[in-house]
């Protein structure tokens, strides 16, 4: 049995749920290269930060949707994880789709250099009509 004050609580949280999602995200993929533009605060001062790498892993929960960047900087492997629809996040930037076959590539932490390449994905060419 449900009670009336459950399900109104219930409307209200799905209400400031969908409030907070953000409607301006490109398309992003596991494989495709991307421009994260962070607000970083460093004492009184805020600035913007940009990571650029490879995405990893992608978790598409609405409101806690999340995606794991990683990037090789130096020969050191850097990865963060990023809230989609966090106020911290200025912009997303796709500079590279990825042709990839999986859900999650873990398997790039063993590898650097051209071993770590992703194959871009070729777009379609509209076909001519044959007459």
């Amino acid at each position: 049995m449900e009670l009336a004050g459950e399900n109104a609580m219930g409307n209200l949280l799905d209400l400031v749920r969908t409030s907070q999602l953000k409607t301006d995200l490109p398309e992003m993929n596991v494989g495709d290269v991307v421009r994260v533009h962070a607000r970083i605060r460093e004492g009184t001062k805020e600035r913007v930060q940009v990571f650029e790498g490879t995405i990893i892993r992608s978790r598409k929960a609405n409101v806690d949707a999340s995606i794991t960047v990683r990037r090789l900087s130096g020969q050191i492997g850097v990865e963060r994880t990023f809230l989609v629809n966090s106020p911290r996040i200025d912009k997303f930037e796709v500079v590279r789709r990825g042709a990839v076959r999986r859900a999650a590539l873990y398997y790039l932490r063993k590898r650097t250099g051209k071993s770590a390449r992703i194959k871009e994905k070729r777009h379609a060419q509209p076909q001519a009509a044959k007459a």
